[in-house]
Parts: C-alpha cells; sequence; structure tokens
C-alpha cells in the first residue's frame, strides 16, 4: 500500500498537524542554532527570525511554495571576518545589503523571466548540482554525530548514532499509518532516550535557563567595507536557493519556478534575510534539512511548515524549551541528518532519470561528470573573502560549461548535432 502524499494546499488535523510541526522544527533546529552559536550571539533572536522569516516566505509565496528558512551557512566566512575586525553590528549591516540586493535580483527575474536557467542549468547539470546540496554535507553530518574530525570515536556517540539512525531507516519501511509520517520524530526520541541512557545529556542550562526571556534584538550598523566584504555571498545563495527550489519541485511534483515564481521565493528568501539582519539575527536560507524531511514523509502542507514557524517563535520565547531542545546531542542529529541529506541527493538523481538525460551525448555525460567532480574534490576558489567550494563552486562551472556549450550549439559546432 503506497504512503499518502499530503499535498501544499492540503489542510491537516490537529491531532497531525502538532507532531508533524515539531518534526520539522526539530530537523532544522541543528543546523540552524550552529550559526548564532559560532558568531557568539543568542540562539533565540535566530529561532524568532526563523519562524518570522518562515511565514513571510509562505505570505510571499501565497502558500504555493512549502519551505522552512533556517540559518544560512553561506555567510560563515566572510561574516567571521567582519565581525573579528568590525563587531557583530556592521557583519548586520551587510546582512541587510545582500538582501537588499537580492530583493532587487527578483524584480529582474520577473521583469525577464526564467527561461535561461534552462540554459545555464539543463538537467544533466542540475541533476549533480542538485545532489550535491544533500551529498556534500555527508560529512557534516558524521561530523556532528562525532564520527570524523575526533582524536577517538566514543562508543556512546556510535550507539545514539546507530539508534538514531536505525529507527528512521527502518520506521520509513515499517511503520504504518500515523506512525508512516512522522518517522523522524520518532528517530530522534529514540536517540534521545538512548542517549540518556548512554548518559550523554546534560540538564544544567536547562535548570539555570528562565521560563520566560525575550530574544536580543539589536539593530545593524552599516560601513562600507563590512559590506563590500559580505555582498559576494549574493552569488552563492542565489545558487543554492534554486537548487532547493527545483529539488522541492521534484518532491511535490509541482513546478515552483513557475508558479507561484522564482521571482517569488527569491524576493521572499532574500526580504526575510534583510529584516533578520536588521533586527539582530544572522540570514536565512530554505533549508535542506525540511525538504529531505518532505521527502521520507510525503507530507508537504505548508500548514506544517507554519505550525514548525509559530513553534520556533514560541521557543525563542521560553528559556527553558530553548535550553531543552538544545541538549539533543549531536549524534541524535547526526543520525538524523545522514538520511535526510542522503534524500536530498537522490532528488537530484531523480531529475536525471525523470528528463531522461541521455548519455550517448558528450555534451551530457561531460557535464555531468565535471559537475560532481568538482563539488566533491575540496577545490576552493577565493573572491576576496568569500570562499566558492562544494555544490556552489560545481554550480558556477556548470553554469559556465551550459553556457559555452550553447553558444556552440548556435554555431552547429558540437559533434552532438
Amino acid at each position: 500500500m503506497e504512503k499518502r502524499i499530503i499535498q501544499v494546499d492540503e489542510k491537516v488535523p490537529v491531532k497531525l498537524l502538532i507532531p508533524l510541526s515539531i518534526q520539522h522544527m526539530f530537523a532544522m533546529f541543528g543546523a540552524s542554532v550552529l550559526v548564532p552559536f559560532i558568531f557568539g550571539i543568542s540562539p533565540a533572536i535566530v529561532l524568532f527570525m526563523n519562524g518570522v522569516g518562515t511565514f513571510l516566505f509562505i505570505l510571499i509565496t501565497k502558500g504555493k511554495a512549502p519551505a522552512y528558512l533556517g540559518s544560512s551557512f553561506a555567510f560563515l566566512a566572510p561574516a567571521g571576518a567582519v565581525i573579528a575586525k568590525y563587531g557583530f553590528e556592521y557583519a548586520q549591516g551587510g546582512f541587510v545589503v545582500v538582501g537588499l540586493c537580492g530583493c532587487v535580483l527578483a524584480l529582474i527575474i520577473y521583469k525577464f523571466g526564467t527561461k535561461w536557467i534552462d540554459i545555464v542549468l539543463p538537467p544533466a547539470a542540475m541533476g549533480p548540482v542538485v545532489a550535491l546540496i544533500g551529498l556534500e554535507l555527508a560529512g557534516s553530518a558524521a561530523s556532528t554525530a562525532g564520527l570524523i574530525n575526533v582524536e577517538k570515536v566514543d562508543v556512546k556517540n556510535v550507539i545514539v548514532f546507530l539508534v538514531t539512525l536505525g529507527v528512521a531507516i527502518f520506521g520509513q519501511i515499517l511503520f504504518r499509518g500515523f506512525l508512516s509520517v512522522i518517522p523522524i520524530l520518532i528517530a530522534i526520541i529514540a536517540g534521545y532516550v538512548a542517549a540518556a541512557f548512554c548518559g550523554i545529556l546534560n540538564f544544567e542550562d536547562v535548570l539555570q535557563a528562565s521560563w520566560f526571556a525575550i530574544p536580543d534584538f539589536h539593530i545593524a550598523k552599516f560601513k562600507t567595507e563590512a559590506i563590500l566584504t559580505i555582498l559576494p555571498v549574493i552569488l552563492v545563495i542565489t545558487s543554492e536557493h534554486i537548487g532547493h527550489q527545483i529539488v522541492t519541485s521534484k518532491i511535490v511534483g509541482k513546478d515552483l519556478i513557475k508558479d507561484p515564481g522564482l521571482h517569488r521565493s527569491i524576493f521572499a528568501d532574500n526580504f526575510s534575510t534583510a529584516i533578520s539582519g536588521f533586527i539582530g539575527s544572522v540570514p536565512t536560507t530554505t533549508y535542506g534539512e525540511n525538504i529531505g524531511v518532505m521527502a521520507i514523509t510525503g507530507v508537504y502542507s505548508v500548514r506544517v511548515i507554519g505550525g514548525a514557524a509559530l513553534l520556533s517563535i514560541l521557543v525563542s520565547f521560553c528559556g527553558k524549551l530553548s535550553a531543552l531542545i538544545s541538549t539533543i546531542p549531536g549524534p541524535v542529529i547526526g543520525g538524523i541528518s545522514i538520511l535526510l541529506y542522503g534524500m536530498i541527493g537522490t532528488s537530484g538523481l531523480r531529475i536525471l532519470v525523470d528528463n531522461k538525460v541521455d548519455y550517448g551525448k558528450s555534451r551530457n555525460l561531460t557535464l555531468t561528470s565535471v559537475v560532481f567532480v568538482i563539488g566533491l574534490s575540496g577545490i576552493a576558489l577565493n573572491l576576496g573573502d568569500v570562499q566558492l567550494t562544494g555544490m556552489v563552486l560545481a554550480s558556477v562551472v556548470a553554469m559556465g560549461l551550459s553556457l559555452i556549450f550553447y553558444l556552440l550549439d548556435k554555431f552547429h559546432l558540437t559533434n552532438d548535432q
């Protein structure tokens, strides 16, 4: 019996809505709060803006594009340099300007359309680019779980990781009825229980936290040098956004690039980033973890995404609840992420299959081969304080090659003809 799909515009009963929303919030939580920890700011303001940004995204895209907005990792390197030199408030100014420039880009897309995407990112290039969104994060999942980049792997971490991943995998295959739509949430709970048995939970921060706490709002400051340092990141987040929208389109079975339109989703994403930076938070972006949840569960309803956004806002004002969720150990987050990131990678391969990419043609074979190797090789291109690597560098290479191949086709020079 096939799993029932809950489409984007479907209403969800409350008894389903609450656990499904919690599942989405847990999926984004680990990665989203890591960014404020790196920047040295409170995660509460970030959780607040993640929720607000997600609501804005749903509103601007007319409830047609299911996406959860979490903290963006693309800004880490340039923002870190700005924070070290000028302070976080000036990094905020950079976030605001990048967001506003992204809004201008959305207006340009609205004016000139999206046909250029098929030229600069044909299926043979888009498939591996989308796959890389998940594949390049595999190491991050293993690192979060404490299985790599450590002097000695803790057996307790391995046990918790295997319990979490095992429940997620076999729950996906074996669960039926209501349980079949919340395998991620069940796996997180199972991993948390395993962590308790292994004695790796620490509730000291929970005991010290207050029940009610207002997020730390502070206004952005602007400095030309700081803005110019962060501004090139717009190339990174634009390619990432297009990739996310295309893979989400494949999952939900609707062309989100056309309806509600790439101009709407890019505008919403960047408008959220601008507001987020202005009030003291970090840039927001559509989240791969939550795309993975949709792929696994078959639940695409924006009402569920909205429920997760509301929970994120409520948690941001509850000190103890924020602290409690923060106690979810790395092996649990890592175990879940392995499956979620893998689902995104598989969605990229699905683009190749669905579009029946012909690898008898030299151009298709070349595009896919080069994009995959560039993305997974670890090669990095530094443009000032911005580093292009992984999926982003692969996207740039893919667009460059695809454009060249298009021009060669126009002059009838390719041997495919």
